[in-house]
């Protein structure tokens, strides 16, 4: 028997109503209908493959590119009370076998898997057992060759039409150009289905682009303007910490996000923000999917991402809850030619990638033929000095080599530590009389890892931490030092990569059956650089036609809130603009910054009307410089 939708709605989300085309996309798929869903960041994609997978009898089976996606995902259902799996990679054979079992046996509603665990024949075979309802294809446009996203693994998904051909299936994203959706409809056999398109439009988030020589004043005066909560999205680690510490030397809250850090410290730092403790984060492109944060308000990229689509997700983040909110590039002379520099000197040609596949399987000493597994960690400057390789270009080379299923790539600090006591009884005895104040510790240790006396391992020093109230820090100190006095064997080593191999080493024959897509995505990662700068230098375009009109969409009216749409109505209003300063002037001098603080002026317009004052001998520059009335 089906469940009301409504009721569902209202008892797992806690909303009354469906918003946009949500009710007639899931009354489509309840119908039996393939649908491609269209709808905007925030738009509510989710809903609408879950709603209607809980009012049917039945598994719902869906695809996603990111473990983290998928484990937000899992996490967010159970946390609702529903019983979802996810499959992702480094799970053991009996485990996978196991979880596959609960799919058949365990009333489980949801399955998550990657597109890579799709292509494994076990899977397969046991999804044709399943009792499936929906089949669910999320971030459809890693489909597609054209998708910003790209990802051939994606091109598996159509097995599930074979192996499940009378079952649904709803593809949904939210970033998807004309010839992005073609490849969806074609990929996935998609002959017949409905799209449903919610216009990409987001009226609520006012854009702009902001050219300054000073980027840091630009960020201190916005971030102080405009109150709530913000993102500050950057794209390197090291700009992420220097800049949560500008911000937190200036007087405002601010913490930093990055794929370097450990799993409890991001966390621990996406937490805070979560709950308003911590006002701004500073993240980069590792931060953002899956988190559901409603009332972000102010949206600020301090460097140019590398395609519109990644700008127009990202910028989306702010105003999920439909208020005004407000999305800012903030861009120098120099960045156009960095960020061409970043995206596109650094795309790597088919030479340099089986270059990089060599040297990675040389590091993990792999021999021709062989296939390992399991995870492997990756300390990746280190990788990079021993092959005396270029970073960006060596991390994009990983990435080609992620997107066309060679390997998949996890960004997650891991530390490990690995200890062995290798003194005798006696000696850890008369140690531990010496040292009565480091004794509980050491005893804390030796009750916790029975055989730590007899082999080598690995220890939790987080565990530890919470045992023993002794930060991880100082642990570290204590380890070290017992090292030195001959105690202990202590290893201790950090990564900040995960790497899993997805297919046996076998070099060219590896690369040579995609070395044609590498060449086609770089012309396309060419093309998207092309729209991204259009859309920096652009100054007659509304911002909000300009990004509509890159997705397809053509009827679009004026935003009248972009930089561009609020021109001339701020030309009109700073008419009077020379009157003010010399107003201003007479009452004592001002900087220039503080004149723009006051007035409000455009920075470009008031440096002219300035420079016209100081042309026609109205004011003058003292030695603080600052501008005077003569």
């Amino acid at each position: 028997m089906q469940k009301d939708t409504k009721v569902i709605l209202q008892e797992y989300w806690g909303h009354n109503n469906f918003r946009g085309s949500q009710q007639t996309i899931i009354d489509s798929v309840l119908s039996g209908k393939d649908v491609l869903a269209l709808m905007p960041t925030g738009g509510g994609k989710s809903i609408c493959y879950q709603v209607p997978a809980m009012a049917k009898e039945g598994l719902c089976i869906v695809v996603s590119p990111l473990v983290a996606l998928i484990q937000d995902q899992v996490a967010q259902l159970k946390r609702k009370g529903v019983k979802a799996i996810a499959l992702t990679g480094g799970i053991p054979f009996g485990e996978l076998n196991d979880l596959l079992d609960n799919c058949l046996f365990g009333n489980y509603k949801f399955l998550y898997l990657s597109p890579e665990r799709l292509q494994q024949s076990l899977v397969q075979e046991r999804i044709q057992e399943m009792d499936v309802n929906l089949i669910a294809i999320d971030e459809a446009h890693c489909i597609s060759q054209w998708g910003n996203d790209f990802r051939p693994a994606y091109l598996s998904c159509s097995i599930l039409r074979e192996l499940l051909p009378n079952i649904p299936m709803i593809a949904l994203t939210a970033t998807a150009t004309p010839r992005v959706v073609d490849d969806i409809l074609e990929n996935l056999k998609l002959d017949n289905a409905l799209i449903f398109k919610d216009s990409f439009t987001r009226p609520n988030i006012i854009f702009r682009a902001k050219r300054t020589e000073d980027k840091l004043f630009q960020l201190k005066k916005y971030v102080g303007k405009i109150s709530g909560s913000t993102i500050v999205y950057v794209r390197s680690r090291k700009m992420s910490v220097s800049i949560s510490k500008f911000l937190n030397e200036n007087g405002f809250s601010a913490t930093f996000f990055h794929g370097g850090m450990t799993k409890s410290e991001k966390s621990e730092k996406l937490n805070l923000w979560l709950n308003g403790d911590i006002r701004i984060i500073v993240a980069t492109n590792a931060f953002g999917m899956g988190v559901d944060k409603p009332d972000v308000r102010l949206v600020i990229h301090y460097q140019i991402p590398d395609s519109l689509e990644s700008y127009y997700q990202e910028a989306g983040r702010a105003g999920r809850d439909g208020q005004p909110s407000i999305a800012i590039m903030l861009t120098s002379m120099e960045d156009k030619q960095r960020a061409e520099q970043q995206f596109l000197s650094s795309l790597p040609d088919v030479s340099f990638v089986k270059k990089i596949y060599s040297n990675l399987n040389n590091y993990f000493q792999i021999s021709y033929g062989e296939w390992v597994e399991e995870p492997l960690s990756l300390q990746f400057n280190e990788f990079c000095k021993r092959y005396e390789l270029e970073p960006n270009l060596a991390f994009n080379a990983l990435r080609t080599l992620d997107q066309n299923s060679v390997l998949t790539i996890s960004e997650n600090f891991k530390e490990k530590n690995i200890l062995k006591f290798v003194a005798s009884k006696t000696a850890i005895f008369e140690y531990l009389d010496r040292n009565r104040t480091a004794a509980p510790i050491i005893q804390t240790i030796l009750r916790t890892y029975g055989g730590i006396t007899d082999y080598d391992t690995k220890i939790d020093l987080h565990l530890l931490s919470k045992k023993t109230g002794i930060g991880e820090g100082k642990l570290k100190k204590l380890l070290v030092q017992l090292m030195e006095d001959g105690m202990v064997e202590y290893q201790h080593s950090t990564s900040d990569l995960e790497i899993t191999f997805l297919a046996p080493r076998e070099d060219d024959h590896t690369i040579n059956p995609f070395a044609k897509k590498i060449k086609d995505f770089n012309n396309i990662k060419q093309s998207n650089m092309a729209a991204m700068l259009g859309y920096v230098d652009n100054t007659t375009q509304c911002r909000s036609i300009y990004l509509m009109h890159y997705f397809g969409e053509k009827s679009v009216e004026k935003c009248g809130t972009c930089d561009i749409c609020t021109k001339n109505s701020k030309k009109a209003s700073h008419l009077n603009l020379g009157e003010k300063i010399l107003e201003l002037l007479t009452l004592a001098p001002h900087t220039s910054r503080q004149l723009e603080k006051i007035t409000g002026a455009d920075e470009k317009e008031l440096l002219k009307t300035l420079q016209g004052l100081l042309e026609d001998e109205a004011i003058a520059l003292n030695f603080r410089n600052e501008y005077i009335k003569k």
